[in-house]
C-alpha cells in the first residue's frame, strides 16, 4: 500500500482549488494529497480486516497532517503520503499509539510546523456517509478531524528550536530539497524516489547524523 501511493504524484491541488477525493476519485485522478492518500489507504486495507482508522496531528501553524494506523501482532504502523520525506509511513514496530506520533515530532519541524497534539479516529464513527467512494469532496471527513478530541503532545523547546535552526540550516544550502537526517529512519517504510539526495546533500546529511545529540 505504501509503495502504491510512493508512486502516485502528490495532489499540489493546482489553480488553488481546494479538494478531498475519496478512494474513487484518487484512482480517477491518479493523485493524492496527504488526506485523500489517507483515506485511500483506509478503504483498500479494511479489504484485508484492518479498521479504518487514521491519525490526526494538530500542529502550532494548522498545517495538520493524517496518516493511516494498523496494527500487526500488537505493534502499530502506519501509512502516509506527504511533500516531506520525514512524514511518511512507519514500520509497524511501536508499542503504543503515542510511540508512533513521537516519531513524527522532530520531522514535523520546519519553519513554521510543530506538532502539539494527535487523535486516534475510527472513520467508521460517520456511520452511513460515503467517505470511501462519493463522486463529490468530502469534506465531513475534514471537518470531523479537526472537532475530534486531541490529546496533548508535549516536546522540549530547547531541541525544538535547535531542529529549526537545523532545518533552515539544511534549506539554506540546499534549497530545492527536504532533509532526511533524522534519527530512526530505520523505522520509515521506503520513500518515494524523488527524495532522493545527489551526493553533497548526502555528505551533509552524514555529518549531522554523526554529531553528539544534544540534550533536551
Amino acid at each position: 500500500m505504501q509503495r502504491f501511493l510512493n508512486d502516485l504524484p502528490y495532489n499540489n491541488e493546482p489553480g488553488g482549488r481546494a479538494t478531498l477525493r475519496s478512494f474513487r476519485g484518487v484512482v480517477r485522478t491518479g493523485t493524492a494529497h496527504c488526506l485523500e492518500a489517507t483515506l485511500a489507504a483506509a478503504v483498500i486495507l479494511e479489504q484485508h480486516g484492518y479498521p479504518p482508522r487514521v491519525l490526526s496531528f494538530e500542529s502550532i501553524d494548522e498545517l495538520d497532517h493524517v496518516i493511516f494506523v494498523y496494527q500487526r501482532r500488537g505493534l502499530w504502523g502506519s501509512v502516509a503520503r506527504s511533500r516531506d520525506p520525514g512524514l511518511h509511513g512507519r514500520k509497524p514496530v511501536f508499542r503504543t499509539p503515542r510511540a508512533l506520533a513521537l516519531s513524527y515530532v522532530e520531522p514535523y519541524v520546519d519553519l513554521t510546523g510543530r506538532i502539539t497534539a494527535y487523535a486516534i479516529v475510527d472513520l467508521r464513527v460517520m456511520g452511513d456517509y460515503d467517505w470511501r467512494l462519493s463522486e463529490h469532496n468530502i469534506w465531513k471527513v475534514e471537518r470531523v478531524l479537526l472537532n475530534y478530541p486531541h490529546r496533548p503532545l508535549r516536546s522540549s523547546d530547547r531541541r525544538f528550536q535547535a531542529l529549526r535552526e537545523r532545518y533552515r540550516a539544511f534549506t539554506t544550502e540546499f534549497p530545492a530539497l527536504k532533509p532526511v537526517y533524522y534519527r530512526g529512519r530505520e523505522r520509515w517504510t521506503a520513500l518515494p524516489d524523488r527524495f532522493r539526495l545527489p551526493p553533497a546533500a548526502r555528505r551533509w546529511t552524514a555529518q549531522v547524523m554523526n554529531r553528539p545529540r544534544t540534550r533536551s
